[in-house]
């Protein structure tokens, strides 16, 4: 999870991240919640955010079947059939970043050489970005 960091040295957690992990405690108990909590928290969203959560949650059903929706952290993602995360959205509002972020984990398949990129920053998702989301995410369940 990328987020931007204001603390100083050994004043311990922000409360972004302790509400974080009180998230994946609610989450383990309810095992992820599945498409009903992914909904309820891009809901929950305000503005773009939310905007941009609803529109990636559709282009995922869409085209990515075999992922299912679950909550991570607190944030909307998708696992495959072993229930591992394979990719997550982050709204800019969460940590308090300027922009969204949509994330692939290590359970996806976007191997490139010996580095290429597992996170995308987010300030819209128009016709482009649509495009490149649905390649990503055909690429990491191919």
């Amino acid at each position: 999870m990328s987020h931007t960091r204001k603390r100083t040295k050994g004043a311990g957690f922000t409360e972004e991240e302790k509400a974080a992990m009180r998230e994946v405690v609610r989450e383990r108990m309810s095992g992820g919640g599945g498409e009903s909590a992914v909904l309820a928290k891009i809901a929950l969203m305000k503005g773009s955010d939310r905007a941009i959560g609803e529109r990636l949650h559709a282009i995922v059903r869409a085209n990515a079947p075999g992922l299912t929706p679950k909550t991570w952290y607190g944030m909307p993602a998708y696992a495959d059939r072993e229930g591992r995360v394979v990719c997550y959205f982050q709204d800019a509002a969460k940590f308090k970043a300027r922009y969204a972020t949509l994330g692939f984990s290590d359970k996806a398949n976007l191997d490139e050489g010996g580095m290429w990129p597992v996170a995308f920053a987010l300030k819209q998702l128009n016709a482009d970005e649509e495009a490149r989301v649905v390649s990503l995410l055909k690429r990491a369940v191919g």
